[in-house]
């Protein structure tokens, strides 16, 4: 016992912490919260730090303290860290400040268990943990928008989460386990195993904003507060595609689960990109974005157990994601959310608009930016495991991904008669905007400190 609590002081840390700002909230200390949520995360990431080189599970196997696991807590938690320092921005002073705050690292928790789950039942519990803070937190305004979009995220959320844990009792059934390890069992059991790749596709697709389960993003981003739909992007996402990862690099690639994922991978790229190109609201150009970028992260988890590039492919770019969605959401919330907001943005504020055009360009993929180091990795991957057309279709899409991301480019640097964009920015959203954008413009050089 006391061996696997000792591989868990990062989680426990957050646990820890997340007790400590429901304390602090009912103390009516939302600054007090905020301090422990920001001091809690410093620390879990530190307590991580010892364990990166780990391989090993705890409590029977059910969770796994490794490469995937580890690089997850350096990407999550700092990630948290950030998108509280926006939240802080956006919503201080406001009633139930300290909530969301609460809300946003108890989401992390789960998306911890996402990341490094070894067994069914904590899949299921990170899917609960991470959806039930999520759905607060788009609530929050309380308006129609919010509402509304909050129900759907709700309704979407309980409905392909309820199919995700009936499937799963297939492959127990044929397994004879919940842990993942043991799915090599369904070698010789295609229709069992395709029963529950489908349920784990629909449950884990949800999260990740998968084509054809992404319906819920756009209103769910648009709804709430823009801090939130940044942490909402990258967070819960990257934590899908981290559970992805640990469920199928054990599937047995012989029941053709990589073609499937594929296909869905190839789909959510093009309709991402195409949705996103007719958008006049950045917000919701940003959600769909996000779509596309998950059928991205596909094309490394197509590659597991064929290609060593497979998993450093789908850490290094989700590093990258994170950093240059965050930094392009703590933009948004200085210029504004519709496309006319932006225009003439770039000539007021021109250190900002500097900015924003490498985030832009880091998510569409130019060099030498992260983004584009991410991407190279995850087509390597593709390309590695025998899926030539794949890769292909991602390029392709890297070129609509570029016309998307041009018209904001265009209208930030349009001339404009008034002083749009003039506004003072909070100095939790410069703290934000510096670190972001150095990683992304700079870590695309030091790319060899990530795995493989």
């Amino acid at each position: 016992m006391a061996r696997d609590l000792s591989f868990l002081f990062p989680e426990l840390m957050l646990a820890s912490t997340v007790v400590l700002m429901l304390v602090a909230e009912m103390l009516r200390a939302p600054r007090l919260a905020l301090a422990f949520g920001l001091i809690g995360l410093g620390l879990s990431t530190a307590l991580t730090l010892p364990l990166l080189e780990a391989d090993t599970t705890v409590f029977g196997g059910t969770y796994r303290v490794d490469l995937l696991s580890g690089w997850a807590k350096l990407i999550l938690l700092p990630g948290t860290a950030l998108a509280l320092l926006m939240t802080w921005a956006e919503i201080a002073g406001k009633d139930r400040e300290g909530s969301v705050y609460t809300l946003l690292c108890l989401v992390t928790l789960g998306a911890l268990m996402l990341a490094g789950g070894g067994d069914m039942m904590l899949l299921v519990l990170g899917v609960v943990l991470t959806g039930l803070g999520s759905f607060a937190m788009v609530a929050w305004p309380r308006d129609d928008a919010a509402t509304e979009a909050a129900m759907k995220y709700l309704v979407f959320g309980a409905v392909t989460g309820s199919v995700m844990i009936y499937g799963l009792t297939f492959w127990f059934g044929g397994a004879g386990s919940t842990l993942f390890s043991e799915l090599g069992a369904l070698q010789d059991k295609p229709l069992i195993a395709l029963a529950g790749l489908v349920a784990v596709l629909i449950g884990l697709g949800y999260k990740a904003a998968l084509v054809p389960f992404q319906f819920w993003a756009p209103d769910a981003y648009d709804g709430a507060p823009v801090s939130v739909a940044a942490f909402l992007s990258v967070i819960t996402k990257v934590a899908a595609i981290f559970a992805f990862a640990q469920v199928l690099r054990d599937l047995p690639v012989a029941t053709g689960w990589p073609f499937v994922v594929a296909l869905i991978a190839a789909v959510t790229m093009t309709f991402g990109y195409l949705a996103a190109l007719v958008q006049t609201n950045v917000v919701r150009l940003l959600a769909y974005s996000s779509v596309a970028q998950a059928g991205y992260f596909m094309l490394g988890i197509v590659a597991l157990g064929t290609s060593p590039l497979a998993l450093p492919s789908v850490i290094v770019f989700g590093a990258a994601y994170v950093a240059m969605n965050l930094g392009a959401f703590a933009v948004i919330m200085i210029a504004g959310r519709d496309l006319d907001d932006f225009k003439g943005f770039g000539r007021a504020r021109p250190v900002i608009g500097v900015a924003m055009v490498v985030f832009l360009l880091s998510l569409t993929g130019i060099p030498p930016l992260f983004g584009f180091v991410g991407k190279v990795l995850l087509f390597g991957a593709a390309i590695e495991a025998g899926y030539l057309w794949l890769a292909v279709i991602g390029i392709l899409n890297s070129v609509l991904a570029l016309a998307v991301y041009l018209r904001i480019v265009v209208s930030m640097y349009q001339a404009r008669e008034d002083d749009a964009g003039r506004t003072e920015m909070a100095p939790p959203l410069l703290v934000v905007l510096c670190a972001t954008a150095l990683v992304t413009a700079l870590m695309g050089l030091f790319a060899g400190v990530f795995p493989g």
